[in-house]
């Protein structure tokens, strides 16, 4: 493969200023602002979706949620933001003005939201049924035993899962090449052909999202080791 001339890389074709690592970390800065904003949308919309799943005497909210999850779940992620590229600001009129940031952001998080409301609902269905009752006996509001008994043992059930979703929405934040997000892979398709060094912007990419991905994971498992109960729920 020959040795790399990384300083051919760090100048534009006129030998003036770094211009190629500079793009790198404003593609990797992309990437990350994404990802972030996908996962808050995800975590509101799938907590949301999960607890409604699990109400009981509420059929309609549960049919609701279920459907939620059948359709987020079940159409491919790079379908889902063509159409909110594509569809959806010609049915509402009112997004069209909406950078494709943010729609892309929509489309991440909805389809994340799915999968975070599918753990939420299996930890709550996880935890023994006189947790609930307990719950109900001094008087708590359904609101307020999901907030203060059930919910608090539930998210540290699925931490796991959440670590691996937090991880796989960085990943996925990859697809937004398609409808022009300057992030990472746009980033070593471009610098590639102009540079004519397509396997080391590639390797350079893959770099930064193992290293983004292993950042994640260390953070998630500093937080699983730290709200564990002892006894319940063992950290990894």
């Amino acid at each position: 493969m020959g040795n790399w001339d990384w300083q051919v890389l760090l100048q534009d074709p006129g030998g003036k200023i770094p211009t190629y690592w500079q793009w790198l970390v404003s593609a990797w800065g992309w990437t990350v602002s994404v990802s972030l904003c996908s996962l808050v949308v995800a975590l509101v919309l799938g907590s949301l979706v999960g607890v409604i799943r699990t109400l009981p005497d509420s059929p309609w909210l549960v049919r609701f949620g279920n459907a939620w999850v059948e359709l987020f779940r079940n159409v491919p992620l790079l379908v889902q933001i063509f159409l909110w590229y594509h569809v959806v600001p010609k049915l509402v009129p009112a997004m069209a003005d909406l950078p494709s940031f943010v729609l892309v952001v929509f489309a991440l998080g909805f389809f994340t939201s799915a999968r975070i409301a599918e753990q939420l609902r299996s930890g709550i269905y996880s935890l023994a049924k006189g947790q609930r009752y307990a719950g109900m006996a001094v008087g708590f509001t359904t609101w307020q035993y999901y907030r203060y008994v059930i919910l608090p043992m539930a998210y540290r059930i699925i931490i796991p899962p959440l670590t691996s979703e937090s991880m796989n929405i960085f990943k996925n934040s990859s697809v937004a090449f398609a409808v022009s997000i300057p992030e990472m892979i746009q980033f070593a398709m471009q610098a590639g052909e102009e540079t004519a060094r397509v396997t080391e912007m590639y390797m350079a990419v893959t770099v930064l999202y193992v290293i983004s991905a292993m950042v994640i994971n260390r953070i998630m498992a500093w937080v699983e080791k730290k709200v564990r109960v002892p006894g319940f729920v063992v950290a990894g």
